[in-house]
């Protein structure tokens, strides 16, 4: 696991409190994470979660992806975790808007100890959001008191690939996008197991540069003027974002970074 100094929550927060998280979803919609509702219903096909009465959704942002799963896989309770107060306040407004209010609640805390009662959840969820804990192996520990026993940890995350970063891509990727710290496939198998839970799915999806290459397009050729209007019209950040994007769409085509897909499964 590669971990960098001087980026931790407080930094997080500060992408999701500001125009850096609108901007996130100007290009990628309500569901923040590399091939939205596509890449939702695969994993949750993976991990059997169609139907499944409660899950917990770590690092939940607005809760896109929970109100997905209740409209469209049958869920029929979600709990969202998540440290940063407007996203939550955002979440919560949606799910009163979209008829979510009586099956859809939000927990503001960090993931790695939300205070939530352990061993009741049938599934635990995360979306391309973990990659912004520092502590991961707290991350799991928690996912995994969080399940019942029988019951599924689900998540996708962004992963350094099957070709090593170099120490200096990796610091400039990681500060560029506030990963405090990042993992690989295996490393996150190995705190899974630690953590006592049995994996069923450790792999790369293969999505991520092509998601990439749509993301800048979205923004060099349709959005412009949308993303300027969210950054206040800043013509010298739009270019450095475009450069750093640019930069990270390089890194996925030589298979350094991707979206990592896992399902584990807590004994009993």
């Amino acid at each position: 696991m590669r971990s960098i100094d001087g980026v931790g929550l407080e930094q997080v927060r500060g992408v999701y409190d500001g125009p850096e998280g609108d901007l996130w979803e100007l290009v990628m919609g309500e569901q923040i994470h590399i091939g939205g509702m596509a890449s939702s219903m695969d994993l949750a096909e993976k991990a059997g979660i169609r139907g499944a009465a409660r899950g917990i959704d770590l690092c939940c942002c607005t809760g896109a992806g929970m109100r997905c799963l209740v409209r469209l896989m049958q869920v029929g309770r979600m709990v969202g975790v998540d440290a940063t107060r407007r996203v939550i306040e955002l979440g919560r407004e949606r799910c009163r808007e979209q008829g979510f209010g009586d099956s859809i609640d939000f927990v503001e805390a960090e993931a790695t100890g939300t205070g939530l009662p352990g061993g009741e959840a049938d599934f635990v969820w995360g979306e391309d959001a973990w990659c912004y804990v520092s502590d991961k192996p707290a991350l799991i520990r928690e996912a995994a008191r969080l399940v019942r026993p029988g019951g599924a940890v689900a998540f996708t995350d962004w992963v350094e690939g099957d070709t090593p970063l170099e120490a200096a891509e990796a610091e400039r990727f990681q500060r560029f996008m506030k990963f405090p710290t990042f993992e690989t496939v295996g490393g996150y198998r190995g705190l899974m197991s630690a953590a006592g839970l049995r994996v069923e799915r450790a792999e790369l999806t293969g999505r991520f540069a092509a998601h990439a290459r749509l993301y800048i397009d979205m923004l060099e050729k349709q959005m412009t003027y949308d993303a300027l209007r969210i950054i206040g019209f800043d013509m010298g950040l739009m270019a450095a974002m475009g450069q750093e994007m640019r930069f990270m769409l390089g890194l996925a085509e030589k298979g350094k970074i991707e979206q990592g897909l896992f399902v584990a499964r807590k004994s009993g």
